[in-house]
């Protein structure tokens, strides 16, 4: 199918990547339709940072996608529902597990019992690299086993099986897109690559940390976007799982040097106990195979590799260390 012509749902549009695909969407003139969390201070999120003349184009719902009722009448007159309304946070998903269950799994089984009563035309369901825990090969294609190994990699593993069952059980017309980790822009400082560079732009030359052995898999926002266009486009894509990622794989440590080298900074790597997982939770490896994404749908990483990522830093730092988005962080504080 193509989006040409379709009204397109967004859940999750306040957010990171949510904000980035809805900006995306409205820039290219189609249809978009951004679900927002309610919240009593009239904040649209991320969307507040887009220029006017650019925010009018978008029809903008806020709600919440725990509530069924709510998520249905976002859903009335949409064609196509991108679902990335979502709970994140691993280190949060440790002492409010019950909040991930309710927001990941109900909320995605809201989405898809709307787009089954409402005749949907397709779903694309955002998963993450985090279902397959620690690398048992390399590098990791779609046939890995998952494996909770947080509470907020459990809910995703739910919700990810929620979405297969209604593919399978009422053949709605679902696609998993599973991102690898993701940063650009508009990230949280929950997230790695925000922590390091919020810290040195504020000053700091001691870097606090958790755990710098593990590697990851990044993969720039701007290639995460192109994904969700080439996914839902892809007929071929309907009831499978997909990665996304950059096929570079890179420690916690060295990121956070190549971050320093791009900024043009000397920094100490320190260890803080607050910030490490438990053992038994610590994603060691993740490393994506984005085979599955070529051949679907043609879909290969403009950032990909050492020099990708590199570019990716350079445009994700200068974004960050801009006074206007800097004073948004708190890079004193650990943000779980």
């Amino acid at each position: 199918m193509k989006l040409k012509n379709k009204k397109i749902l967004v859940t999750g549009a306040d957010g990171f990547i949510g904000s980035h695909l809805t900006e995306y969407l409205a820039r290219e003139g189609y249809d978009v339709k951004a679900f927002v969390l309610y919240n009593s201070f009239s904040s649209w999120g991320w969307l507040d940072s887009l220029e006017p003349e650019l925010l009018n184009k978008i029809e903008v719902f806020p709600g919440d996608v725990r509530d069924p009722n709510g998520v249905r009448e976002a859903m009335k007159g949409c064609d196509v529902v991108l679902h990335l309304a979502a709970l994140v946070a691993i280190p949060y998903s440790y002492h409010s597990p019950d909040t991930y269950v309710d927001t990941n799994i109900k909320g995605t089984l809201n989405i898809l019992q709307a787009a089954k009563d409402l005749g949907v035309e397709r779903v694309v369901h955002t998963s993450t690299s985090e279902v397959y825990g620690s690398a048992q090969s390399v590098p990791i294609n779609e046939d890995h086993p998952m494996i909770g190994q947080s509470p907020y990699s459990a809910s995703k593993i739910g919700a990810d099986q929620m979405a297969l069952a209604f593919h399978c059980s009422f053949d709605t017309p679902v696609t998993i897109l599973r991102p690898f980790n993701t940063y650009g822009p508009r990230q949280s400082a929950r997230a790695v690559i925000p922590t390091i560079i919020t810290q040195i732009a504020s000053g700091q030359s001691e870097i606090t940390l958790g755990n710098v052995t593990p590697t990851r898999d990044f993969s720039f926002v701007g290639d995460t976007v192109k994904g969700f266009v080439d996914a839902v486009e892809c007929d071929a894509a309907v009831g499978d799982v997909v990665n996304i990622g950059s096929g570079f794989e890179i420690s916690i440590e060295e990121t956070a040097r190549s971050i320093a080298k791009a900024m043009g900074k000397e920094i100490t790597i320190v260890s803080d106990e607050e910030r490490i997982r438990p053992e038994k939770s610590e994603v060691e490896r993740l490393f994506a195979s984005t085979d599955k994404a070529k051949e679907l749908f043609g879909w290969s990483p403009e950032y990909g590799g050492a020099d990708g990522f590199v570019k990716g830093l350079q445009i994700t730092a200068e974004w960050f260390t801009n006074p206007d988005n800097l004073k948004t962080y708190k890079p004193h504080l650990y943000n779980i």
